[in-house]
């Protein structure tokens, strides 16, 4: 059997047909070759200057239109923020309004998620968009500025979704269906452009913020720190008395050595400005020290906090981070309340104190360290050792030289000193003359317990500091620091008979005795009094058997 081959039957090149195959096999060499070309030239773009340079040449001609926007996922992992635009000058404004102002919005916009949730591209008609009861409000900037659709391109980066390309049509039917493939394959290309330019931006700016905490910035003048130090250090520490001129010698003593400092003392006695002293009366005083709370860190961040984290480590680590422990290096790392630190994670710390190496959460390796670590706490630990609050091992490894700061209470001879410093501090930041202090309110501050120790006593000069009118201090004395007897305050006492308060005396001393009146172990003895004296005294008073005899009183009430 012959078949008949025509022209017409076949799709022939030489037919309508297959003029548009022609066509098309041509614009698709047409269009892989342009993404070849913007494949190579993004690989060599360095920084987000040439980056957008590169896109402000290429992109518009690729898809026929004059106006994109490049939006990333922010670190909050719940907005998204231009990470590359159109130039600000060249966007155009609606009548009677300013031009569109590129700003940060929440990734379920309505509009953001909707790519996101897309492995193609996704048109959005404005029109139909503004009916919807949640737009963003770009939405309606772009359709008064002449725009008609757009097209969302999802972006991602080893696999991740790290942003939305946007491309704006001047007309309905702007982006064809067969050119998505092409627009998803420049979203493809721009995030691997993206993954080469922020990893250069955060390497330098984790650069920037080590020279930041280390005290190394290019502007500082080479050896200012070290002068720095010298001048605080020890003078840091206010106080005269024996517990504090203890502190001040074991210091000296410690500071040029690296062993771990365990400071202990309530909350509120200075225990930070202690570990200040010691790391700059130390060799490594001229690298900032590192300080992180670790009562202030949830528990699911303390790893990354201390060890640092790389790139998709896990949800949300949408780049590397550096922890403390690295920003520390040849410095000194303060673990303030280390009696917080969760019981899982105090394994890890302990082996990062024996070793001197980390990890970085998804690492490949490990990190070798040179860090001197001073811990405090409020807690007990021998006490949240032994309720299983606390690791043995890690406790004898921070327990190398302990640091007891004595509270307020136990050197309230240090008041007088530190008042006079606070004043100091606090009229000078507020532009003030120091107020002179009264007797009469010296003598409350002494008197006073000082729960909240040494902070207490800062927090309410700073706020007398602000309030006090003229050049004497008024001090707005909280309810505890009128436990003193003043002179006059005598009206204060509540006034009651004598023999009232003799019957009432009597009486408990009898219940202590358990009823006992005579005897070596009565209540006369106690008293001091012959037994025949303490009788006659009570017959007086109107104290009688029943109101001292407890299993009498309970047989009258079970009677009842």
């Amino acid at each position: 059997m012959q078949i008949e081959s025509t022209p017409k039957q076949t799709g022939g090149l030489h037919t309508p047909h297959g003029h548009f195959l022609i066509e098309s096999l041509e614009q698709q060499k047409r269009e892989q070759a342009a993404l070849l070309e913007l494949s190579s030239i993004i690989a060599g773009a360095k920084n987000r200057q040439d980056l957008r340079m590169v896109i402000n040449d290429q992109l518009p001609e690729l898809f026929g239109g004059r106006y994109y926007t490049l939006c990333l996922i922010n670190e909050d992992g719940v907005t998204h923020s231009p990470f590359l635009h159109t130039e600000q000058n060249s966007i155009p404004a609606g009548r009677g309004e300013t031009p569109i102002i590129i700003s940060s919005h929440p990734i379920n916009d309505g509009i953001f998620e909707k790519a996101l949730a897309s492995e193609e591209p996704v048109l959005i008609e404005l029109q139909t968009a503004m009916k919807e009861k949640t737009v963003p409000r770009y939405v309606y900037r772009w359709f008064n500025a002449g725009i008609r659709e757009m097209l969302l391109v999802k972006i991602t980066g080893g696999g991740i979704p790290i942003g939305v390309l946007y491309l704006y049509g001047e007309k309905k039917g702007s982006f064809q269906p067969e050119k998505f493939k092409l627009f998803k394959g420049i979203a493809d290309i721009l995030g691997a452009g993206f993954g080469n330019v922020i990893f250069g931006e955060k390497i330098a700016q984790q650069l920037r913020e080590i020279r930041k905490y280390k005290g190394q910035a290019e502007e500082s003048e080479p050896g200012s720190q070290e002068k720095a130090g010298q001048c605080s250090g020890l003078k840091s520490i206010i106080g005269t008395s024996s517990g504090i001129q203890n502190i001040v010698s074991v210091i000296e003593r410690i500071a040029p050595s690296d062993s771990t400092v365990l400071l202990l003392g309530e909350t509120g006695t200075g225990k930070e400005v202690i570990a200040g002293a010691i790391h700059d009366a130390s060799p490594r005083r001229n690298n900032r020290m590192i300080k992180i709370n670790c009562a202030a860190l949830p528990h699911s961040l303390f790893e990354s906090e201390l060890f640092g984290h790389e790139k998709g480590a896990f949800t949300g680590a949408l780049q590397r981070r550096i922890g403390k422990f690295e920003l520390a290096e040849n410095s000194t790392l303060f673990l303030d309340e280390i009696g917080e630190i969760p019981l899982e994670f105090q394994a890890k710390l302990l082996r990062v104190l024996q070793e001197k190496e980390i990890e970085r959460i998804g690492g490949k390796g490990v990190i070798k360290v040179n860090v001197r670590i001073i811990a405090a706490t409020n807690r007990n630990l021998e006490e949240e050792v032994k309720a299983g609050n606390f690791r043995l091992d890690l406790y004898y490894r921070l327990n190398v030289v302990p640091v007891s700061v004595p509270p307020l209470r136990n050197r309230k001879e240090d008041i007088p000193v530190l008042v006079t410093h606070f004043l100091q501090r606090y009229a000078a930041a507020n532009r003030k003359k120091a107020p002179v202090v009264p007797d009469k309110i010296m003598e409350s501050l002494m008197h006073h317990d000082w729960p909240g120790n040494v902070r207490e006593l800062e927090h309410l000069l700073e706020r007398s500091v602000l309030l006090s009118k003229g050049n004497v201090l008024q001090v707005d004395l909280p309810g505890t620091l009128h436990k003193a007897p003043l002179p006059d305050k005598e009206a204060a006492f509540s006034i009651v008979p004598l023999e009232t308060m003799e019957r009432e005396y009597i009486l408990k001393v009898v219940r202590l005795c358990n009823g006992r009146i005579a005897g070596p172990n009565g209540a006369a003895a106690k008293l001091r009094l012959p037994s025949t004296t303490l009788n006659s005294r009570m017959q007086k008073l109107g104290i009688k058997k029943e109101h001292f005899n407890i299993r009498q009183s309970l047989r009258k009430m079970t009677a009842i």
